[in-house]
């Protein structure tokens, strides 16, 4: 067997058996197959594409590729729940412990932020001393105290996977479903977990712009779930605009906090218990989506779920101090309201446009070496629907650099009036 002939059958559209992405996989991790082979072979893959059985021995390979974490240790069934990335996504932080909460064991490894997109941890960082890196005994003996944990993602944890990703983000080869969901998947599986929730994003703050590759991307990675015998669901939910409507991690995480309170934005709510009724089902605490609805609200509004937050925060040394007074979040030594240059129904707060200000507000990374700045953001007073008068403040601009007209302008640009009312926007678009 040589790399060579893989990638010659590839490029000609068969499809690769298992000894073969075995051998590519572990040839380039141990730098016995060059950068530009694997190169080659990954432009043949987005060219023709993989099917289930491929895609699904392609996640295996990267899983088995370093360490894969036992949660054997932690009694009950282990949940988690994957976002591929939105803008105002704060969805992990209210939804982990609601799901605790209601006696479901959480035992989470989270990513940063990078570009538009906010990332877990950052977040849970933005609370003074929180310490994301625990031991792997630490983590199951957390899980089994408190049912809840959330830490980054070990180093050893899907090797072939960074190596992989590094090489496709210079070669023009992310956009390929097959490489995406594996990338995505091998990941989760190896952080052990019995049963998990994807929420794919769609809509212009999201990797996938239109309902029909979020529902090809979301099928794909259940499909993979079924061939390696997971319990694997996936909900499309919008990302049109940001999700409630804080951006930025001091932001976010006090959004996060009132709406463990039951006083948040109704669409953040609404994703979380909408989200956390398929996972109480899944995790075997509910009979039904219905019954694991109100399961969930009681615990929003009894405040239950933000006592675990509590918990969750004290038992991996964050200042919980923050938690229950939010006004000692460090602010921003600039906020500038903008104002409306228009009047009209709100058709558009595009959320693309929105997680680009936020990081040039110094919200996120440009590179994995920038630092974050917590207190930056943008504060929206009003959701795609809203009627906005002229002159009314729309937003709220949060940085420690000066804001600029062209930061202002950037603002504008995210937002299209029309005269007309419109519908209620459709948060979950699909479920699968």
């Amino acid at each position: 067997m040589n790399i060579i002939d893989i990638i010659e059958k590839k490029r000609d559209g068969y499809h690769l058996d298992e000894a073969e992405i075995d051998y590519f996989i572990k040839g380039y991790l141990g730098d016995e197959i060059a950068d530009y082979q694997i190169s080659a072979l990954l432009m043949a893959i987005v060219l023709q594409g993989m099917d289930e059985r491929e895609t699904a021995l392609l996640t295996k390979a990267m899983m088995n590729s370093g360490a894969i974490i036992d949660l054997s240790a932690i009694a009950g069934i282990k949940c988690d729940k994957h976002s591929t990335g939105g803008v105002g996504d704060k969805v992990s932080l209210v939804l982990a412990p609601l799901l605790t909460s209601a006696g479901v064991k959480v035992a989470k490894m989270s990513g940063r932020g990078l570009g538009h997109t906010g990332g877990t941890l950052d977040k849970l960082e933005a609370i003074p001393n929180f310490n994301i890196n625990l031991s792997t005994t630490e983590f199951i003996n957390q899980v089994n105290e408190i049912g809840i944990a959330i830490i980054g993602q070990t180093t050893n944890l899907v090797p072939a996977d960074k190596k992989l990703y590094a090489l496709r983000d210079v070669t023009g080869t992310v956009q390929s479903i097959p490489l995406i969901a594996s990338s995505i998947m091998s990941k989760k599986l190896a952080s052990g977990s019995d049963a998990i929730l994807l929420d794919v994003k769609v809509g212009d703050g999201a990797f996938m712009k239109d309902l029909h590759s979020a529902t090809i991307l979301a099928q794909t990675m259940v499909n993979i779930g079924k061939q390696l015998n997971k319990d694997i669901k996936a909900v499309i939910t919008d990302m049109n605009q940001p999700l409630g409507y804080s951006i930025g991690n001091n932001l976010e995480v006090i959004e996060a906090i009132a709406t463990l309170h039951g006083q948040g934005p109704k669409d953040l709510e609404e994703i979380c218990l909408s989200l956390g009724s398929l996972m109480l089902v899944q995790a075997q605490k509910a009979s039904n989506t219905k019954e694991a609805y109100d399961i969930l609200k009681t615990n929003l509004t009894n405040e239950s779920a933000f006592l675990k937050f509590i918990e969750l925060v004290a038992a991996q040394n964050g200042d919980t101090s923050y938690l229950t007074n939010p006004d000692k979040f460090a602010k921003a030594n600039n906020i500038k309201p903008i104002y409306s240059k228009n009047e009209g129904y709100l058709k558009e707060i595009n959320a693309l446009k929105m997680g680009h200000l936020s990081l040039e507000l110094g919200a996120g990374r440009k590179t994995k070496e920038d630092q974050i700045d917590y207190s930056a953001g943008i504060v929206l007073t009003k959701k795609i629907g809203n009627y906005v008068r002229k002159n009314e403040i729309i937003a709220y601009l949060h940085s420690n650099k000066t804001i600029t007209e062209a930061h202002c302008l950037m603002m504008d640009e995210g937002l299209i009036y029309q005269d007309e009312s419109i519908a209620q926007v459709e948060l979950i678009k699909k479920i699968i």
